[in-house]
């Protein structure tokens, strides 16, 4: 069901038994209109509306942004529909952050103030002076809402995340790591990118100019986020792929914060996707769709998609707090008729 892949993970695999915190960071950059980087949309147009509509399909089972759930050009469901079966299962509470959305969700959300992301290739992705308020927003976030939590689990949702965290990474002076919705990577594109992003830069060491000038506003988010946590004394579960690797490295250049990263084993076994680049323990969730009598979920394990939305920190969730693969893979099931098929009929 779960793995810790690097690391000792177990202390904060026992807190998920008890109070919990869900937090979704969404937001996006204009390095996403780069043509063919992300598929996080059935097209260009709608990709702006993925991260909304993901947490919409939170709240209430179905989108209000746009008429049918984010999927692939051919139809492969958002991992959000993942994360939804998951804490429908345990009951666990979430929150959502704004932290520099295109177009606003139909839900309660709390705006941390953030910009758009730009192009990163063309200029700076943020002017840092608004990525430090933003920050210290979604500190002071963090700090209040951990006061009710033993634990925070923090996911993210922003179309070419991966990118920008491949930029991160190499600007940081390591591997740049670079995961995929899709299982023919397109590894070159994102490394030119990443390449071409890094020689428009002014070398720097200091790691929040390093995020505003080739990072995204997502990432500003979690940071706050886990920083105001770790205020409070607690700790922080990182729930996604490569992005979180990035801010993982972010964070601890910045001070101490107690974290573990928890990603599905499609991102784990990803061999573009180097988690052994995070600095904190990871743990690898099998979702167990490759067992699925759906051919939408089957295609995770093929490849599609992997993560998003806090996935596979979700369904670790489910799976500590006694859910069986194989009741979660049910659940899915479930949910991917009810919300993906039976529009179809």
């Amino acid at each position: 069901m779960y793995e810790v892949i690097k690391g000792d993970a177990e202390r904060h695999l026992k807190l998920l038994k008890g109070k919990v915190a869900f937090v979704f960071t969404i937001g996006n950059t204009k390095t996403a209109e780069i043509g063919g980087i992300t598929v996080a949309g059935e097209n260009p147009e709608l990709i702006k509306y993925t991260p909304p509509a993901d947490v919409e399909l939170l709240y209430y089972g179905e989108c209000k942004s746009i008429a049918t759930i984010p999927a692939t050009p051919d139809g492969k469901p958002t991992p959000a529909l993942i994360t939804y079966t998951a804490l429908n299962l345990v009951d666990a509470p979430f929150f959502v952050v704004d932290s520099g959305l295109m177009i606003k969700p139909k839900i309660p959300y709390i705006s941390i103030d953030a910009p758009i992301g730009d192009n990163i290739v063309e200029a700076r992705a943020m002017d840092y002076d608004r990525v430090l308020d933003a920050l210290n927003n979604a500190k002071t976030f963090g700090m209040q809402m951990s006061k009710h939590a033993d634990i925070v689990m923090i996911g993210e949702s922003i179309p070419a995340g991966t990118t920008t965290a491949a930029a991160v990474l190499k600007a940081l002076g390591l591997n740049a790591a670079v995961s995929s919705s899709m299982p023919e990577n397109p590894v070159e594109l994102k490394m030119r990118v990443v390449d071409e992003t890094l020689r428009r830069m002014n070398k720097t060491d200091d790691p929040l100019e390093i995020v505003a000038e080739v990072g995204d506003p997502v990432m500003v988010g979690v940071i706050g986020l886990a920083l105001g946590v770790a205020n409070s004394k607690k700790p922080v579960v990182l729930a996604g792929g490569t992005q979180m690797v990035a801010i993982a490295n972010v964070l601890s250049k910045l001070g101490e914060v107690d974290a573990i990263i928890a990603t599905t084993s499609y991102v784990a076994n990803d061999k573009n996707a180097d988690m052994n680049l995070s600095p904190y323990p990871v743990v690898s969730v099998d979702l167990g769709l490759d067992k699925s009598e759906k051919d939408g979920l089957r295609a995770y394990a093929q490849g599609f998609v992997k993560e998003g939305v806090g996935a596979g920190g979700a369904a670790l969730l489910a799976y500590v707090n006694g859910v069986s693969k194989k009741e979660f893979v049910k659940a899915v099931e479930e949910n991917y008729y009810k919300i993906v098929e039976s529009k179809m009929i």
